[in-house]
């Protein structure tokens, strides 16, 4: 309603309602001429500029106009024709007041006492008439969780918990207490007008008091409890975001190479991310033709980090838990971090109130003590201690539990006792096992990831949704080096070298490998080396070193040796695999090689990946493999290397073995085998090996492998022999086998890169 209008709850100035001849009974059963009784003002009330002691215009001075903020969801013509209507006639306000305060109670002669006219009845009030509650000073700052909309939605949300007969009366209370501050009667307003009217009155702070205070005097006292919860959680949750965003803006990585720390919203690259599983291998190699092997499931679309428990999968799709699974290095805690920030920033999934992650490095702790899930989010989360009943709280929770394979644990869902106590106590096992079964947030919203084997530990009935994880699409790689490197020469350079070598471009599909080079070449950049490797042996090696680091959050640490056994082991499966040209891993070949480890592999070292092939149509049958198969020609050639520089024994000859001092100063034979054996085969599955093969005694690699071999000294002569032997081979008739002319030369350029 403009200023100036009349509506029928307003009064012409210098009228009551007996002066228009009627009245109304919307805010109560009284008669239309007992409503209010109007006195014959007395010639002696001063109206003048002194206030008097029932003037009433002492406590108005409380009342300030709204913050200059509230522009958004107030009428701007409205508050300037209020802000003119002060300047023109502040007699006139004054007048209103007394004209309003007058119009309920009747004076007697010595202005000493009031009575007030109430259908029939007359209330003696000694003294002068019941003011509104004062409004505080307001000497601290509000906290910043308050802010205009969530105090506009919070006083919203309690008024409209009001029957209609007590709502009106609200407004009634309202305007008889604040005339002056809302200038026209609310009695014509719906809720939303109301809302904007208070907030366009008052200051935030004070808007809530004044809300707070007239359903105190209505006796609504629920509803003020309401109102003061919805403030402890709206803190609640500005300092729980406050706290994600502190842990999580930074990019993690978990790399012997640590360098400058990096926002993660500027690096962070959209990921390639399906529901459903298609958990088979990537296939791709620059030499080899790996035909895609039958999984058991079907692809499936494409989904993004903003589809992850969006309003559609909540509300139409009923979907509570989701298990997202992927292997080793394809980004997993990548998408959980994206979707904590956009949260914590207020960027997406806002209809999630609260979002508590429990990551399993953290929830290992707590193994062995007797806790509550309320308890246990205290203590990661403290702020949580301000809510009265977190089970309780309006709108979506989710707990987001990140590395279920890092549970050092086996979880045991057929035998643990069934528990569903959000506040009692109990052991840590028997606590987690019933949270995944969904039986301790029975509202609550539940995200899982793990890697594929660790992945079976989850219940059927505890998981309503499967997605998988695959890392980057090549448009994804090229924009992730963009955001990593912000010189654009730099991010140039690197896409260019990426791109001119097929092996590093297919390998970048795992966001860690990329993360790996990034580190690796920003160290260049920095002055120690200015050009980019050429050699990739190394970048594989710093995979390995960054993947085993990675084991401490799921096993006991190892020694060396203990290490070195196992790498040893693992090689050897490789290279038996190799042999027989196959990319799944037998269990003959697992006898042979690491024996019964293949879980210490699969989940701890995150070398393997497991996955279902469908083999006929009632039969399926779990393969496992390496991530990829260059990891595996890697390993092979490591084993090789190993075994050779630490026993003095060659792979290619078993009646080596016993001739290790021998061996040892006849070290080029080895190479000159493999090279031999390469050259025999057809299909090209030892072209990868061999040039990692040769690699292996460079400088950096060596380095880095220096904790499992016995020496780190370098073999010049042995450089020198091989690089004189490959320039022999190239000599021969190679001009018709270009392949092979190709893949000599990149040996050459791995043996010569840094020796």
């Amino acid at each position: 309603m403009e200023l100036g209008d009349t509506d029928s709850d307003s009064l012409p100035f210098g009228e009551g309602v007996s002066g228009r001849g009627g009245g109304s009974n919307e805010g109560g059963n009284y008669d239309d001429d007992d409503l209010y009784y109007i006195p014959e003002r007395r010639a002696s009330l001063d109206l003048g500029q002194e206030s008097s002691p029932g003037d009433g215009a002492q406590w108005w001075c409380h009342c300030q106009p709204a913050v200059l903020s509230y522009t958004s969801m107030g009428s701007d013509e409205e508050m300037n024709r209020e802000q003119s209507m002060e300047d023109q006639d502040e007699s006139r306000v004054l007048l209103e007041s007394n004209g309003s305060f007058s119009s309920d109670y009747s004076f007697n002669s010595d202005c000493e006492k009031t009575t007030r006219k109430i259908g029939s009845k007359a209330h003696p009030v000694c003294g002068h008439p019941k003011k509104p509650p004062l409004l505080s000073d307001f000497t601290e700052p509000p906290h910043p969780s308050l802010t205009l909309a969530f105090t506009f939605q919070a006083i919203r949300e309690t008024l409209e918990k009001m029957p209609e007969v007590h709502l009106r009366h609200f407004k009634e209370t309202l305007w008889r207490s604040y005339p002056q501050s809302l200038i026209a009667s609310p009695q014509s307003m719906d809720l939303l007008d109301l809302v904007d009217r208070i907030l366009g009155s008052f200051n935030i702070q004070g808007s809530l008091q004044i809300v707070k205070n007239l359903l105190e005097e209505m006796g609504q006292e629920q509803l003020v409890l309401n109102l003061q919860e919805l403030c402890v959680q709206n803190e609640v949750r500005f300092e729980l975001r406050q706290n994600l965003k502190c842990k999580y803006r930074d990019v993690q990585e978990d790399s012997a190479i640590q360098g400058e720390k990096k926002l993660f919203h500027d690096i962070f690259t959209d990921l390639h991310m399906t529901k459903g599983l298609d958990n088979g291998p990537n296939v791709q190699h620059e030499y080899r033709n790996i035909e895609k092997l039958n999984s058991y499931h079907k692809p499936e679309p494409t989904i993004s980090s903003e589809d992850i428990f969006g309003s559609n999968w909540i509300e139409k799709k009923c979907l509570k838990a989701l298990l997202m699974t992927g292997m080793a290095g394809t980004g997993k805690s990548m998408a959980v971090q994206k979707f904590i920030l956009d949260w914590a920033e207020e960027r997406s999934h806002q209809h999630i109130s609260f979002l508590f992650p429990l990551p399993f490095r953290e929830l290992n702790a707590f193994q062995g003590s007797e806790i509550s899930m309320l308890q246990l989010l205290n203590q990661l989360y403290p702020e949580t201690k301000k809510l009265k009943d977190i089970c309780a709280v309006g709108g979506h929770v989710l707990f987001v539990l990140d590395g279920l394979d890092e549970y050092t644990q086996e979880l045991d869902f057929q035998y643990t006792e069934i528990w569903c106590d959000f506040k009692e106590a109990t052991s840590f096992h028997v606590l987690l096992v019933n949270f995944l079964r969904g039986n301790l947030f029975f509202s609550g919203l539940l995200w899982v990831t793990s890697r594929p084997l660790r992945s079976k530990w989850m219940p059927s009935e505890g998981v309503h949704q499967v997605a998988e994880v695959w890392g980057f699409t090549d448009d994804q790689k090229v924009e992730y080096f963009k955001r990593r490197f912000t010189d654009p020469v730099h991010a140039g350079r690197v896409i260019d070298y990426v791109n001119s070598c097929k092996t590093l471009h297919i390998m970048c599909h795992l966001p860690l490998f990329c993360s790996v080079l990034s580190q690796l070449w920003e160290r260049r950049f920095t002055g120690q080396r200015g050009d980019l490797p050429q050699s990739i042996t190394p970048i594989y090696t710093q995979l390995l070193l960054v993947l085993l680091s990675k084991r401490r959050f799921r096993a006991p640490a190892r020694s060396p040796s203990e290490e070195r056994n196992f790498l040893v082991g693992l090689g050897k499966t490789a290279w038996l695999a190799l042999e027989q040209g196959q990319v799944k891993i037998t269990e003959a070949h697992q006898k042979a090689g690491i024996g019964g480890a293949m879980d210490e592999a699969v989940v701890n070292s995150g070398l393997c990946t497991e996955f279902t092939v469908k083999q006929f149509v009632m039969y399926s049958e779990t393969v496992h493999c390496f991530i990829h198969s260059t990891v595996q020609e890697y390993m092979a050639a490591l084993y090789v290397f190993l075994e050779f520089r630490n026993q003095g024994m060659s792979v290619f000859k078993e009646s080596s073995k016993r001739k290790q001092t021998q061996d040892l100063k006849n070290s080029k034979q080895v190479y000159s085998s493999a090279l031999e054996r390469t050259l025999l085969c057809e299909d090209g599955r030892f072209y990868l090996f061999l040039r990692f093969l040769f690699s292996m005694a460079s400088k950096s690699n060596v380095e880095l492998l220096k904790h499992f071999i016995g020496s780190t000294e370098n073999w010049p002569s042995v450089v020198k022999d091989t690089v004189a032997l490959i320039k022999k081979k190239m000599s021969e008739k190679l001009q018709n086998h270009p392949e092979t002319r190709a893949l000599l030369q990149s040996c050459l350029d791995e043996l010569t890169a840094e020796n």
